[in-house]
């Protein structure tokens, strides 16, 4: 059944995207006027947030005239010509520094190369207004390094905004932006958004080009923070296109993301493990995302409970993520260790005592997950879970205070062993506790099905977004 359409916004920065282009090409709103309104969001909001650590005003403001210019001519570039975006200062972006986080490196540069991610958001004529904060190397489910302190998170600046990509979803939900990219290798696109409220996909591994190559290798993804699906597939687009400095990006694919998420995906066999067979999240996050569950079941998913059936990989994540940080940091300069982030000198410290079979058993751990995934997936089309067991807690810690845990992937069972298993992985949000603090629903898919996650999540998304207002006796 249909459901009434929302009013749609007209300040450019509670736009989405797709809502941006079309007003672009209407000729009710330019480029330049989004990207202002964009920077001036920053300057009024990120006093408090903390969500960039680089901005640039003029050249933001060239980027959008030329833009301007493409639409009055007709001649537009790309697919988002004219959106304002923000990157994660983990990718490299020519003329900008990308210093990771860390105190270690400098901002001398020179800085003469654009990352596959900055190479195609230029290339479509996106309008890149800063760079967005990150923990040192990006090594922890929260954001804050010693180099940029503390990011928080827009629905309650006491909490976290999460992490690694703290930085890129605070912006994206801040109204600073209406899209952001970051990086994922435990969960750091998943997490914050979850955390902030907002949509953050993982895709499969590979979909999106990488280079350098990460240290962190088969774990390492990119993906897109947005406030919608929509505009999340339209990223993924844009991101996937290839780049000859991967050698194991994936071919290109024959169909637009974009294009599939419209599809009726009624009648998907959906698991929905509310623990993985393992996890004990908060009771309030669980009976949030087990009513929104309900709703899809509702609405046309066929939803089994069912677990996937591994035990918890923890000790092969940590090893891969050790290994990874320590390859990392042995090329930093001299003084690194004293300067760095005192969790990730443990993790450097534990990364420096594995030898190489450590690193293969880990990998032959993370191989025996993705099988039984496989398996999974002959019976199930997509895994549900939470994805994060528990609220943002307070920001400025690792972990929730008080919880008597070590480590932050303590608190992120639901997204590591998607890493392991280089399956896409889509967060939306499902609700909010009684403290108003978002909740989110973590959607799987079998390796190489992103059109099929980002389908089921834009279905979601609407039933979920319609259910408080209108009963569900069909699509929605």
């Amino acid at each position: 059944m249909s459901h009434p359409e929302t009013a749609r916004p007209t300040d450019p920065v509670e736009m989405t995207a797709v809502e941006l282009v079309s007003a672009y090409a209407a000729g009710t709103l330019s480029p330049v006027e989004a990207t202002e309104a964009v920077l001036a969001a920053i300057t009024a909001r990120d006093t408090d947030i903390n969500a960039f650590c680089l901005v640039d005003p003029d050249r933001a403001l060239v980027q959008a005239k030329d833009s301007e210019a493409r639409w009055q001519s007709g001649h537009v570039r790309g697919l988002l010509d004219g959106v304002p975006i923000s990157i994660k200062d983990i990718f490299l972006t020519e003329d900008w520094p990308t210093r990771r986080g860390s105190l270690s490196i400098g901002p001398e540069g020179p800085w003469t190369v654009d990352s596959p991610v900055a190479a195609r958001v230029r290339e479509d004529g996106m309008v890149m207004v800063g760079k967005t904060t990150t923990p040192e190397i990006a090594w922890k489910g929260v954001t804050d390094s010693p180099l940029t302190g503390i990011t928080r998170n827009p629905v309650d600046p006491t909490r976290t905004a999460g992490g690694s990509s703290g930085g890129s979803a605070a912006a994206v939900a801040g109204g600073m932006g209406p899209v952001s990219v970051g990086t994922d290798g435990g969960g750091s696109v998943r997490i914050p958004a979850s955390f902030c409220g907002i949509v953050g996909f993982k895709p499969t591994h590979g979909r999106i080009p990488l280079y350098p190559a990460s240290p962190f290798g088969p774990l390492a993804h990119a993906g897109p923070l947005t406030r919608t699906v929509e505009d999340a597939a339209l990223m993924l687009d844009i991101l996937a296109l290839p780049d000859p400095r991967d050698p194991t990006a994936l071919a290109p694919t024959l169909t637009t993301f974009r294009g599939q998420i419209q599809r009726d995906v009624r009648g998907v066999t959906a698991a929905y493990s509310p623990t993985l067979g393992y996890v004990r999240p908060d009771p309030e996050v669980e009976a949030i995302v087990s009513g929104a569950v309900r709703v899809l079941e509702a609405a046309g998913l066929r939803v089994s409970a069912a677990d996937p059936g591994f035990t918890d990989p923890r000790e092969a994540f940590d090893v891969m993520w050790a290994a990874g940080a320590a390859a990392m940091l042995a090329a930093f300069p001299p003084g690194a260790r004293e300067n760095a982030d005192p969790g990730l000198r443990r993790v450097w410290e534990h990364g420096e005592t594995l030898a190489a079979t450590d690193y293969l058993d880990a990998r032959a751990v993370a191989a025996q997950v993705a099988i039984t995934m496989g398996t999974f997936h002959t019976a199930y089309d997509i895994l549900i879970t939470p994805t994060v067991p528990i609220p943002a807690f307070a920001a400025g810690h690792d972990v929730p205070p008080g919880s008597g845990m070590a480590d932050w992937p303590d608190w992120t069972p639901y997204t590591y062993p998607f890493n392991l298993t280089q399956q896409p992985a889509l967060s939306i949000p499902a609700g909010y506790t009684s403290d108003g603090l978002p909740v989110g629903l973590q959607i799987v898919g079998p390796r190489h099905s992103d059109d099929l996650v980002l389908a089921i999540g834009r279905f979601a998304e609407l039933c979920l977004s319609a259910a408080p207002s209108a009963p569900l006796a069909g699509p929605c």
